[in-house]
């Protein structure tokens, strides 16, 4: 892979500070390129052939991190707010710099699997509608969830305040009863869908939890706020869907 990139970008990138507190760390001579000092900051570089050091430490670029989260309550999936938490505030210092951000959005009271990157190609691959990646929410439903809804997911829903009509969804019943649990896989990620889409039923989402994005599943090892950077498996399947 060749990257050949400006080294106070590459700096800048790696939370080293700013253009101007890179620039100044070339000019102590606390950078080095293949065991020489740098002598500007605005050089060229190679940001994966390169041997880059900075203060004796030998930098590992990576222009793009992939984190999954479990998304607890209480949190937005934003990066700043001004009344509610956001899911940035869960993660930790060292990864601020690459300044990630949700993929879509879960709602204040909505739990499960919440991609964060700064991958913009990524983000769009994985939210268009277009893409078909299926996403699967586990719901406990105020209602009595039969086969007659299955039947109405399967068609769409027709979502009046948008004049617009859902692509065909999948309802799996796990528990029936006046409080029913169930399983739902849509391709999209319309303002509170999946809520909207059982009350047109008359029904009523009490809980919400996302379990899966495609073939990345939420893993069953975090806690609720916990995250982790996704495995190789993961970056796999996100590989081949680039392609």
């Amino acid at each position: 892979m060749k990257k050949m990139m400006r080294l106070d970008k590459i700096l800048v990138n790696m939370g080293y500070g700013s253009r101007k507190e890179v620039k100044e760390l070339v000019k102590k001579g606390e950078v080095k390129i293949n065991n020489e000092y740098a002598k500007q900051a605005s050089i060229k570089v190679d940001a994966y052939l390169d041997i880059i050091e900075v203060r004796g430490e030998v930098l590992e670029y990576r222009e793009f991190i992939y984190l999954m989260l479990n998304k607890p309550k209480g949190y937005i999936s934003a990066t700043e707010d001004d009344y509610h938490k956001t899911v940035i505030e869960l993660i930790d210092e060292d990864y601020l710099h690459f300044k990630p951000y949700p993929v879509g959005r879960l709602d204040i009271d909505t739990t499960g699997l919440l991609i964060l990157t700064n991958d913009g190609d990524l983000t769009h691959k994985l939210i268009s509608p277009k893409s078909g990646i299926i996403k699967k929410y586990h719901a406990e439903i105020d209602g009595r969830v039969t086969e007659k809804e299955i039947e109405i997911f399967k068609n769409g829903i027709y979502l009046a305040e948008e004049d617009y009509t859902t692509l065909p969804a999948k309802l799996e019943i796990l528990k029936r009863g006046q409080m029913s649990t169930v399983h739902v896989f849509i391709q999209e990620g319309k303002y509170h869908q999946v809520k909207r889409m059982f009350e047109s039923v008359g029904m009523k989402v009490v809980e919400l939890k996302r379990l899966s994005m495609g073939e990345i599943e939420l893993d069953v090892d975090l806690g609720e706020g916990e995250y982790r950077e996704l495995n190789r498996s993961e970056m796999e399947w996100i590989q081949k869907i680039m392609e």
